[in-house]
Formats: C-alpha cells, sequence, structure tokens
C-alpha cells in the first residue's frame, strides 16, 4: 500500500520524504488556506521533494472552469495529479482531462456509486472519505470492502485512495481491505510506528547494554 501525506505544510513534507516511506501527497484548499501560501506556489515546492503524485484540486465547480483549472495546476509540475469533486461536471471534467492524458483524482466520495462512475470515466485515483462516513453513524470501512469488490469484479484500473484517516487503525484496515493508497496526516502516520512494547523493549536493552560498559564504536 502507498503511504500519501495529506497536508500543505512544506516542512513535513520534506521530514517524511527524507524517511523513503512517502509516495506522494495530497492537498486540498482547507490545506492550502492553513498553509497560508500561495497554492501554485506550494505545489511547485511540494513537486520538487515528492517524485510521487501531488494532488492539487481545483476551486471551480462548472466543466468548463474545471478544465481550465485543471489545466493550469497540471502545467505546475509533471507530477501533478487534478484533484476533482465528484459531481457531474467533476465526472465529466474527470474524463476529457484523462483523455487529454492527464492524472486525476475525484474527491468526496462517499458511495461505491460514485466511485463505480469515476472508474468508468478513467480517473487515476478515487478517494472515499473514511472517518466522515463513520461521523455519519455508518461503516466508512465497508465503503472501501464495497468499491474493491466492484472494481476487482470488473477489472477498474482506478486506484482506491483511502481519505479522512484519523487513526492507526484505520491504516491497518485499509491495507486489510486492500486500498492501494492510504492518505493521512503527519500526526496519524507517526502513530504507525509506536508501540508500548517496543518502548519498553528498547528501554530494557538500553539499561542492559549500559551494565555490559560496552561501546560498539
Amino acid at each position: 500500500m502507498k503511504f500519501f501525506l495529506d497536508t500543505a505544510n512544506v516542512d513535513e513534507i520534506r521530514e517524511w520524504n527524507a524517511t523513503g516511506m512517502l509516495d506522494g501527497v495530497t492537498t486540498n484548499p482547507s490545506l492550502i488556506l492553513k498553509s497560508g501560501r500561495d497554492i501554485k506556489e506550494t505545489l511547485a515546492e511540494i513537486c520538487e521533494i515528492v517524485e510521487g503524485d501531488v494532488s492539487g484540486e481545483v476551486a471551480a465547480t462548472d466543466y468548463e472552469q474545471m478544465l481550465k483549472e485543471g489545466r493550469t495546476l497540471a502545467a505546475i509540475a509533471k507530477n501533478i495529479c487534478i484533484k476533482l469533486p465528484i459531481t457531474l461536471d467533476g465526472v465529466r471534467a474527470c474524463k476529457t482531462l484523462v483523455d487529454e492524458g492527464f492524472k486525476t483524482n475525484m474527491t468526496l466520495c462517499f458511495s461505491p456509486n460514485q466511485a463505480l462512475l469515476v472508474a468508468k470515466a478513467g480517473a487515476t485515483y478515487v478517494s472515499p472519505f473514511i472517518g466522515r462516513v463513520d461521523d455519519m453513524a455508518s461503516d466508512g470501512m465497508a465503503l472501501i470492502e464495497d468499491i474493491r469488490t466492484i472494481f476487482d469484479n470488473y477489472s477498474f484500473e482506478t486506484q482506491i485512495l483511502a481519505a479522512s484517516i484519523r487513526t492507526a487503525n484505520h491504516v491497518k484496515d485499509c491495507a486489510l481491505a486492500g486500498a492501494d493508497v492510504a492518505t493521512m496526516p503527519p500526526s496519524t502516520i507517526t502513530q504507525l510506528v509506536k508501540h508500548p512494547l517496543t518502548d519498553k523493549g528498547l528501554a530494557d536493552f538500553l539499561s542492559d547494554w549500559e551494565k555490559t560498559g560496552q561501546t560498539i564504536s
């Protein structure tokens, strides 16, 4: 499973990219607002750091303007993935942009039917929002499982990019359900390495090593 970082914070992206664990980045208007920076400058800097796909989202809601903004974003760097909302205009724009050779990430997915539609449009990624589905007293992970089944049934190449991930368990469950990508904030990806027994075991080893009086270097 690929790991994407869901942030527009360049310093955090640079830090995680240095670990070799980062496969891409997703941004959205809310994250750009939080960064306080110009969207094109921010995306250009992120694309210089990360080799994988970097999602930049359009702000338009009508077909023609989506195309204009999508092409503008794609011109920033070769690894830009145009992010579009799953609306009728968004799906139509997705098909056009895909036919022009651009990568697309269809966002705000909350149903298997939406995922099926964008897969037929040839989207590179579809982004089901797990946490937000859970907030509606439904099952976000069941959404991932249903989409996986549908895509496998028809050999769709669209990748499932699990979004709105809030916990380490979400990541584990997405991996078990067969999501292709998990995008998460830095705070969540940091949780993946942590376990209290690891901390305890390391403390015990270090204590015993100190008692040996030895050095390795």
